[in-house]
């Protein structure tokens, strides 16, 4: 039987001193796998590229280009603090420098001139302390992701009873889960009347696939009957609102938020903000807010859909018929909502969104996670990420055009292998504003105008096409540039870089 092979940690040494890294290098490269830095702008560049792979940084305070204060800024903007722990080995050894250092996240200080024998246990117990988090944070996820996973499908095994009784899909339930989530966001932007956040949002969302629970009590001939009822039936099928709420109350654990939210809206989900509705004739306010958009979402589903009663109407035709007051009244600020969300609505809609149930449960999981500081890099999420890197790299890869993408904070240029090919740089360049090769493949003035152009686009409107020449297999070569800005979230939005590609264009004579 084959031995399992022992892991090997890579431990970051960024530090201008050769002979600095070279002592480092020697007392460690035994035991671990080591990347060397020449300054701070370098270990910012390997860290944006294998960062998944780096388990230790010893860093240097004092370096060209980006001191190590620098490279602890950008690990805190890009949340790689959190994932990879910092060792600051350095000759400053001022209160301030050190206070500074750990403010920033580094978890030990080592002065110099140092012992070997304090490094290697320092780096040990660093790196030994993160893996045991690392397990910590997995466990934890998953713990966290199978719960949300097995309470979405208990109520999810609920909900669909009713609708195989209803003879409906099932996706109208899951329907209204979504378009409540959506209008509860929304009104969430709007005002903090209702004091939601995300996790209320989410139970509520989750207790809105109960709304139709009391339907299981309505005799079949009632409940799929084709035609229009008769007072005597429109009264049983209207009984169906307290019976749901009279199942939420014999549910245990009645302190729980779900059993409240849940009893709200089998209850007064068919409630009208007129007092027009049924079954307590509660007017405005008096409605639960979780009742209310339940009670707005229901009706656009029921619009928008097949019934045995009625064809589906256009998203268009539903919306008008709302507004104008054709299904009841609604809360003013509910309806701003729905007229706000109406894009996102009709395309969440128009999915097969049987899938959205694990989607959602994975997002609340990831957001869960993130209110533990301690366990935020939980090995799924660095998964997740370090795969979307994979497929990145795979297509970038077998892309047979010269792609590029450029970050401002570190700046740095990355090029497609064929790309690097063609103009001869490194597949990532750091600061190449200020490299002498990159400014040899292209007209300065024509370099600044592109930048220009990108950094003039907005959020909204951030592709720009531009036509120059470049430096090519040695020749200057027409091309096409075709660019997208890219964006921050913050508020205002900031620049922070660019990607695109580069086609060559046949030359006038040549197309002659």
């Amino acid at each position: 039987m084959a031995q399992k092979r022992e892991q090997r940690y890579t431990i970051l040494v960024a530090d201008d001193s050769e002979m600095n890294r070279s002592i480092l290098r020697s007392m460690l490269e035994e035991s671990y796998d080591i990347i060397e830095a020449e300054d701070g702008l370098q270990a910012v560049a390997v860290l944006q590229q294998k960062e998944q792979e780096i388990s230790l940084v010893l860093l240097d305070i004092v370096m060209p280009n980006l001191d190590g204060f620098g490279v602890l800024s950008a690990m805190n903007q890009y949340n790689w603090i959190d994932s990879v722990p910092v060792i600051m080995i350095s000759a400053e050894s001022t209160h301030a420098f050190i206070e500074r250092a750990y403010d920033m996240g580094v978890t030990d200080y080592i002065s110099r001139p140092f012992d070997m024998m304090v490094v290697r246990r320092r780096v040990i117990n660093t790196i030994m302390l993160y893996a045991k988090q690392r397990r910590l944070a997995a466990m934890v996820n998953e713990q966290i992701y199978q719960k949300e996973k097995i309470n979405n499908l208990m109520i999810s095994i609920l909900s669909h009873i009713v609708e195989f009784r209803n003879e409906e899909s099932g996706l109208h339930v899951l329907h209204i889960q979504t378009m409540t989530e959506i209008l509860l966001k929304s009104l969430m932007r709007k005002t903090n009347k209702y004091q939601l956040d995300r996790e209320t949002i989410n139970l509520i969302s989750n207790a809105s696939t109960l709304h139709d629970v009391g339907k299981i009590c309505i005799p079949s001939e009632i409940l799929n009957k084709p035609g229009r009822f008769t007072d005597e039936e429109f009264a049983i099928m209207k009984g169906h609102s307290q019976m749901g709420a009279d199942m939420m109350k014999g549910v245990p654990f009645q302190d729980e938020p779900l059993v409240k939210y849940a009893y709200e809206i089998c209850r007064w989900h068919h409630e009208r903000y007129d007092g027009r509705g049924y079954p307590d004739k509660l007017v405005g306010e008096d409605i639960p807010i979780s009742a209310q958009v339940v009670s707005l979402a229901d009706v656009y589903d029921a619009l928008t859909s097949v019934r045995v009663y009625k064809p589906a109407h256009s998203h268009e035709k539903a919306l008008s018929m709302i507004l104008n007051g054709e299904c009841g009244a609604f809360q003013p600020l509910l309806l701003e909502c729905l007229v706000e969300s109406s894009d996102v609505i009709q395309r969440e809609m128009a999915v097969d969104t049987i899938t959205k149930g694990d989607q959602r449960a994975m997002e609340n999981t990831a957001a869960e996670l993130m209110e533990y500081e301690e366990l935020s890099a939980a090995d799924r999420t660095l998964r997740v990420l370090e795969q979307e890197r994979t497929i990145h790299r795979f297509f970038t890869a077998v892309s047979q055009q010269i792609l590029f993408e450029y970050t401002t904070t570190p700046p740095m240029l990355t090029l497609s292998p064929l790309g690097a090919q063609r103009t001869g740089l490194e597949e990532t360049t750091v600061d190449p504003y200020h490299n002498e090769q990159v400014k040899s493949l292209m007209d300065l003035d024509l370099l600044a105008e592109l930048a220009q152009l990108l950094q003039g686009t907005t959020p909204e409107a951030p592709e720009v096409e531009f036509d120059c020449e470049v430096i090519l297999d040695g020749s200057k070569r027409p091309v096409h540039i075709t660019g997208r800005a890219m964006w921050s979230s913050e508020d205002p939005p900031q620049y922070t870089g660019a990607i695109g590609k580069v086609e060559e264009r046949e030359k006038k004579e040549d197309a002659q």
